[in-house]
């Protein structure tokens, strides 16, 4: 018998508790399912925690369209309990310590294959549109054998499955509970910032909406040497800590003219990017009135369904300026660099995590972080 066969055959549970999701109207109900097992290229983690994100509420809320039942849950933290087979070259084993990234490549893709993580096919058309890893069948099911769809690992759950490509393993020093951040939150931030922006030293920012994804760009851009990050919301209470994370100057969108504010403070230029973090149209509107001339407005939040936000037309081509999409990250090569930084302190990621629930108490997260009453990131502590 393999060390991973004891493991499997001696303390991994045949069921486990999961938050599934059946139907909008209820909202997510902790169930007892089958515990998965890892295939081909992949590992079984025993969840330590699971961020609480925007982007799963647009699936419970039935904006954007997803297989049911289903668990959401798309940035953990754990322990590996089990390895499949293909994993010899991964440097994975039973008992470290790993975070998980949302976005989960193929890695046999043509945009894989580029480096393109964040392009990748399959994760699109399987995982995001069907719920089902990359062998086009799901790792979880009811005790009855029937299918539940996974969006991303489903890491609202006390195990999960997560494509090889996308876990690094993370030091014991690292505080695994508000590490679950770093796989979405950090990683969509830095993914922003390194890989949209392509962020200069000596260049200044503005970030509208801070959450958990606007919280982290503030930080990374400050680590990339930014010379001014200028923090923008419509909630006093949510720009309160922004300076301790680096923000030069904080701007409430409500009580203050964003764009008069930032030409304030740019000398009247405006920024050189503008990072747009939560998906709404006017979110979209007040990254593009604090633009400089050849600036860039990087957008990272998800719109709910379908929606779309006017640009002014003339004064972007006339102005030379550019709008650049920013869908997480490059898992593989980012994810390792953002549980470096968190490493080092230089990503203060136990701090962004305001508020702790337990599995039963995930669908209440959700909706305080519906009614906009978390500060920074909720997570999930399967501790609790």
């Amino acid at each position: 018998m393999t060390s991973n066969e004891a493991v499997q055959n001696t303390t991994i549970p045949d069921t486990m508790r999961a938050a599934v999701l059946r139907d909008p109207e209820v909202g997510l109900e902790v169930e007892t399912i089958r515990t998965p097992h890892p295939k081909a290229g992949e590992v079984l983690i025993k969840v330590a925690a699971c961020g609480l994100c925007h982007s799963d509420l647009h699936v419970i809320g039935g904006a954007i369209a997803f297989p049911m039942p289903a668990v959401l849950g798309h940035e953990v933290t754990g322990t590996i309990v089990e390895v499949g087979p293909g994993n010899e070259h991964t440097g994975l084993k039973v008992g470290q310590n790993v975070a998980g990234g949302f976005l989960m490549p193929c890695g046999q893709c043509e945009a894989c294959a580029s480096g393109h993580d964040e392009l990748c096919g399959p994760f699109f058309d399987l995982n995001r549109l069907k719920g089902l890893l990359y062998d086009g069948t799901t790792r979880l099911a009811t005790l009855e054998g029937d299918p539940i769809y996974m969006y991303s690992m489903g890491g609202l759950a006390e195990y999960a499955v997560i494509p090889s490509t996308s876990v690094t393993p993370v030091p014991d020093t690292l505080d695994l509970i508000p590490g679950a951040i770093l796989g979405c939150a950090a990683m969509t931030g830095y993914g922003a910032v390194r890989r949209g922006a392509d962020l200069r030293f000596g260049e200044t920012v503005a970030v509208v909406a801070t959450g958990g994804v606007g919280t982290n760009i503030v930080q990374v851009a400050r680590a990339f040497g930014a010379s001014q990050v200028i923090a923008i919301d419509v909630s006093d209470d949510k720009l309160a800590p922004m300076p301790g994370y680096g923000a030069t100057a904080v701007v409430n969108s409500v009580t203050q003219d964003a764009r008069e504010e930032v030409l304030k403070l740019t000398g009247g230029k405006g920024v050189d990017v503008a990072f747009e973090a939560l998906g709404i149209p006017a979110t979209w509107k007040t990254a593009l009135d604090v633009l400089a001339d050849g600036g860039r407005m990087v957008p990272i939040g998800l719109g709910a369904g379908v929606q779309t936000a006017e640009v002014e037309i003339n004064r972007t081509v006339r102005r030379s300026q550019k709008i650049l999409g920013s869908y997480g990250a490059r898992t593989r090569q980012d994810l390792p660099a953002v549980v470096d930084l968190a490493a080092r302190g230089i990503i203060n990621y136990k701090d962004v995590v305001s508020r702790r629930f337990s599995l039963e108490e995930a669908g209440a997260g959700y909706d305080a972080l519906r009614n906009r009453q978390i500060q920074g990131r909720a997570v999930v502590d399967m501790s609790l």
